[in-house]
């Protein structure tokens, strides 16, 4: 399946937790072989950091609040031009692969 999401897209939230369906985040990083993105601001998380002394330098100890990945199919690209969340298609164009929005035809990629 070929991933039609890149980072720095805007997407919304379709599916998942309460908290973060119908949300919308930028995308910070897309993983292809685990059919994941990382989205800004949803899927937070916090993980207890222990103090921690590695060449010469100290990390501090607390609590850090992280985003967690979120399976590709529970988000949805929110199209640029119309403002709606709609499917993706790739269409072929003079050797090159464009992204088109399914609600407005009009191409995402410039």
């Amino acid at each position: 399946m070929d991933v039609k999401l890149k980072k720095g897209d805007t997407v919304e939230v379709i599916s998942g937790r309460a908290e973060d369906k119908g949300k919308r985040g930028e995308i910070i990083k897309v993983d292809p072989a685990e059919k994941s993105v990382v989205v800004q601001g949803i899927n937070m998380r916090t993980k207890h950091q222990r103090q921690v002394q590695s060449q010469g330098r100290t990390v501090k100890p607390g609590k850090v609040r992280f985003e967690a990945p979120v399976d590709l199919s529970n988000v949805m690209l929110v199209c640029p031009k119309c403002g709606k969340a709609s499917r993706v298609a790739l269409q072929r164009v003079d050797d090159k692969t464009r992204r088109v929005c399914k609600h407005c035809n009009e191409q995402i990629d410039e």
